[in-house]
């Protein structure tokens, strides 16, 4: 089986100590521009923000502003978004932004974009109250508003009247963002192939509809000017370590975290591994039936099996890419500024 190419999705974690303080934003921002770093040193094919807002263990907020930061401290990996929240945003703006990006790293951004809010329904109405692009139903036009208006050519808006106005995203393009649609449902898939543009199914996040999503995503592709065949790759969350158990108990901090989002209960910073050791071990039946689970579905043990599961889990589904999550938490003495096991993760990994 052929070794798949491997990419980075961020969502910039925030992890607290077992006293009750922990990470400052700077400090989670400058351990992922340094994990980013790294990535770019040991040959990984990309490094995408996702966009959170309002959780406590998530700083990836603003994927333009990081994939900026990002851009200027690598010099060949491809930086982007994973995805930008379109119903947040008017289309204008997320084009004009990726234009910008596009300009500061020319030939090097991926603009990935999703459906959902990226949070609650309380925060998802505030992101919708200045008017943005918040009419979900018109999502297909605003991608293709997007991808018309990132040309050098720009778009041209036809008026009732008759007239028309043209619109460019910026005043001399010379090249333009890789657009991608990402997705955890079907619709996303049968969009992207009806489209023609490339697609990423979540399922670092889902898993569940996987097979059918890649299904109607292949079967239903229609060429473009800009894609002739179908362009997929898997996401995961992993977590490498030397030992198997070291591995297993890095990855508790963020399975906690995702258990706690799937009951609702109220979301905290991320425990480190000994607060989530302890808090498992007096946790309920159905809350360490919901994590053993969960595992199940993700990459989590020493660099050999790792590496070996995520190669056959590319084979199975006809891909030479897989975007891992590096879910890795810390332990307690390891310092504020650092992210060891994410790093650890890609070193272990890299081809």
């Amino acid at each position: 089986m052929t070794t798949p190419a491997l990419s980075v999705l961020d969502l910039v974690p925030v992890r607290r100590l077992s006293d009750g303080t922990g990470q400052t934003s700077a400090q989670a921002v400058a351990s992922s521009m340094a994990l980013a770093q790294r990535a770019d040193e040991l040959g990984f094919r990309r490094y995408w923000f996702a966009e959170h807002h309002n959780m406590p263990a998530v700083a990836s907020t603003s994927p333009p502003v990081l994939i900026a930061a990002a851009a200027a401290c690598t010099s060949r990996i491809r930086v982007g978004s994973g995805g930008v929240m379109l119903p947040n945003h008017a289309p204008l703006i997320v084009a004009e932004q990726f234009a910008a990006l596009e300009a500061l790293a020319p030939g090097r951004v991926d603009l990935g974009i999703g459906r959902a809010p990226g949070s609650d329904p309380v925060i998802t109405q505030l992101l919708r109250q200045s008017g943005t692009a918040g009419d979900v139903e018109r999502f297909p036009s605003h991608v293709q508003d997007i991808a018309l208006m990132l040309q050098p050519d720009g778009a041209t808006l036809q008026f009732t009247s008759g007239g028309e106005y043209r619109v460019t995203s910026t005043p001399a393009a010379v090249g333009t963002p890789q657009i991608w649609l990402l997705g955890s449902s079907d619709y996303s898939a049968q969009l992207a192939a009806s489209l023609g543009l490339p697609y990423v199914f979540a399922n670092h996040f889902s898993g569940v509809g996987l097979e059918r999503a890649l299904d109607l995503y292949r079967t239903g592709f229609q060429p473009s000017e800009s894609l002739s065949a179908p362009l997929t790759f898997l996401t995961a969350n992993v977590v490498a370590a030397p030992t198997a158990s070291e591995a297993a108990e890095r990855a508790l901090p963020q399975l906690r975290m995702m258990v706690r989002l799937r009951q609702g209960k109220p979301l905290t910073a991320l425990e480190t591994v000994e607060e989530a050791t302890a808090g498992l071990a007096a946790a309920p039946a159905d809350e360490v039936a919901l994590v053993d689970a969960m595992r199940e579905r993700w990459f989590v043990g020493d660099a050999e099996s790792v590496a070996s599961d995520l190669t056959s889990f590319a084979a199975r589904h006809d891909v030479d890419e897989i975007m891992l999550s590096p879910v890795a938490g810390a332990y307690d003495a390891e310092p504020l500024d650092e992210t060891r096991g994410r790093v650890q993760t890609l070193e272990l990994l890299a081809c």
